[in-house]
């Protein structure tokens, strides 16, 4: 059995602002006691609405982010509080995908040099001897040599992804995170970079943490799933538990969502009221009671917990 590569324990992170009359100071509750556990080769995947905090985690669990509370272990070693040069060692394990190809991309770079700075950084390598291992690595995510010597603004949409997948793999990580990683692509080219990810993970053993709010991509690609709202994760377990039984009244309105390929099939569309509650002054009780077609009068004030209601590890956190 593997062992777990990343364990998230009860981690919060909040933003500080400032608003209302003379400034007064207020918070953005951006993610809360968050906790969760990926075994070596597994994929887990984050979904949920914009602005639920799923992004906030992944940059918590690269420590792009330091958590204000909880802590994180990255192959055993707690990194929530780590010092910079130690943490500088653990980031060779753990690399990122981010949304945004070309945004990602530093324009001035040709693209041997975007795709060979992490061995500048973290290696003692020669030239040539970093020359080759970005040519190699260009030719696994399926791009040319020549390539090499190009701008970033010279390649496709699903191109510059592969620049930034084969940047993150320079250093042969044992962790990804990809923060939605096919958001911005055509749809055809989605499930090229979605097959190109598998086929890698495969092929180097990897271990992912995948963001995204598109329940079609998850079901393509994930193990194991965790549903985020308003900085809380509501419900996660195995993927076919999760699409096959959910159990959270957000888990069942997001899977109501998604387009199914048979136009002959029909699905009950579940539409939610209301708008998501502002982080800044979330509800008491149950984050999503406000708009929750089952809200009973214990919601609006008792703060459900996440529990075991399926053997193989489907939790809720529902009162019903």
């Amino acid at each position: 059995m593997s062992k777990s590569l990343v364990v998230v324990d009860g981690i919060k992170k909040t933003f500080p602002i400032d608003s209302g009359f003379l400034g007064s100071k207020k918070s953005v509750k951006a993610v809360n006691h968050v906790s969760f556990e990926i075994k070596e080769g597994e994929t887990f995947s984050l979904v949920g609405e914009s602005g639920c905090g799923k992004s906030t985690t992944g940059r918590l669990v690269t420590r792009l982010l330091t958590p204000d509370e909880g802590k994180i272990w990255i192959n055993q070693e707690e990194i929530s509080k780590m010092n910079e040069n130690r943490l500088r060692e653990v980031r060779k394990q753990v690399q990122m995908v981010f949304q945004d190809p070309y945004a990602s991309l530093n324009p001035r770079m040709k693209i041997r040099e975007v795709v060979g700075e992490p061995l500048v950084i973290h290696t003692k390598l020669s030239a040539a001897e970093r020359e080759k291992i970005v040519e190699e690595m260009l030719d696994v995510v399926g791009l040319n040599s020549y390539h090499a010597d190009k701008f970033a603004h010279e390649f496709s949409g699903g191109q510059r992804q592969r620049i930034g997948i084969a940047r993150a793999l320079i250093l042969k990580p044992k962790l990804i995170v990809a923060d939605e990683p096919v958001s911005a692509l055509d749809v055809s080219i989605q499930s090229q970079i979605l097959n190109l990810l598998k086929d890698l993970q495969e092929e180097f053993q990897l271990t992912y943490l995948f963001i995204s709010h598109d329940l079609s991509v998850v079901e393509h690609i994930s193990d194991k799933i965790g549903v985020m709202y308003l900085g809380s994760l509501v419900e996660s377990g195995p993927k076919e538990s999760i699409f096959a039984n959910p159990q959270h009244p957000y888990t069942k309105a997001l899977l109501s969502s998604v387009p199914i390929p048979d136009p002959r099939a029909k699905r009950e569309r579940i539409i939610l009221q209301g708008d998501v509650p502002s982080p800044v002054n979330p509800p008491s009780g149950c984050l999503f009671h406000t708009r929750c077609p089952y809200s009973m009068d214990m919601c609006k004030s008792t703060v459900p917990r996440l529990r075991e209601i399926e053997v193989g590890g489907h939790f809720v956190a529902c009162h019903l």
